[in-house]
């Protein structure tokens, strides 16, 4: 197993950033309880408050993947589906 980190950014539409704001606050706990899950922490870009950022470690590419099947998750993306304008998620891995 080798850990990886995930950068994943959503903007909201304009007028639904604290809508937003609150389901992905939502995700942190349980995902943080997630086995293989070594970071979770939710932050809010200084210039641009509609961008919202995960930065995420996982001990494996396998425990992403349970992640992103999770009950939690599918659950957020039905509800956040009309208040999304752009969401991005790059899978990396650590080299220096």
């Amino acid at each position: 197993m080798s850990e990886i980190a995930v950068v994943a950014i959503s903007v909201a539409k304009p007028g639904y950033e604290e809508q937003l704001r609150q389901a992905l606050e939502g995700l942190v706990g349980p995902t943080r309880k997630e086995q293989g899950a070594l970071q979770y922490d939710l932050h809010r870009d200084v210039q641009e408050p509609r961008r919202f950022v995960f930065v995420e470690r996982w001990e494996s590419h396998e425990a992403l993947v349970v992640h992103a099947r999770s009950a939690h998750i599918e659950a957020y993306k039905q509800a956040v589906a009309d208040w999304v304008e752009h969401a991005e998620i790059r899978v990396v891995s650590k080299i220096a």
